[in-house]
């Protein structure tokens, strides 16, 4: 089997949900054809730097595959058939990253930030 990395931008209009319920049944046809997903990242809603079929964002989602290649072929041709998908890029790899994308890595970053920032409102500031 090889391994790939699947990157899918689906419409703006469609919930977080469904965004996310099109990772899952990408992983449901993958395991059909006898592969596993070993990580699935959905990054959010991001803008894009041009429109694309007259949307200015999209959902973002990443996936590290292994799979045959007739099990990834099958999954790009739904993928084609599906409206709410605008963009897909599937890249084979020689190993799988399982790490955090630097996307959501600089997230945790900035979150971790925030929390050092915030004010704590314990029993022990009102003493």
């Amino acid at each position: 089997m090889a391994l790939y990395e699947h990157t899918v931008m689906s419409r703006q209009d469609i919930s977080a949900q469904q965004a996310e319920a099109l990772n899952d049944t990408i992983k449901a046809l993958i395991e059909e054809g006898g592969g596993s997903v070993a990580k699935i990242e959905y990054w959010g809603l991001r803008n894009l730097t041009y429109r694309v079929k007259k949307n200015r964002k999209a959902h973002y989602s990443l996936l590290a595959i292994d799979a045959p290649a007739a099990a990834m072929a099958e999954v790009e041709r739904q993928l084609s058939i599906n409206e709410d998908v605008l963009r897909y890029l599937t890249v084979r790899v020689e190993e799988l990253d399982l790490e955090l994308s630097p996307i959501l890595a600089r997230r945790e970053r900035e979150r971790e930030r925030e929390r050092e920032r915030a004010p704590r409102t314990g029993y022990d500031d009102m003493m």
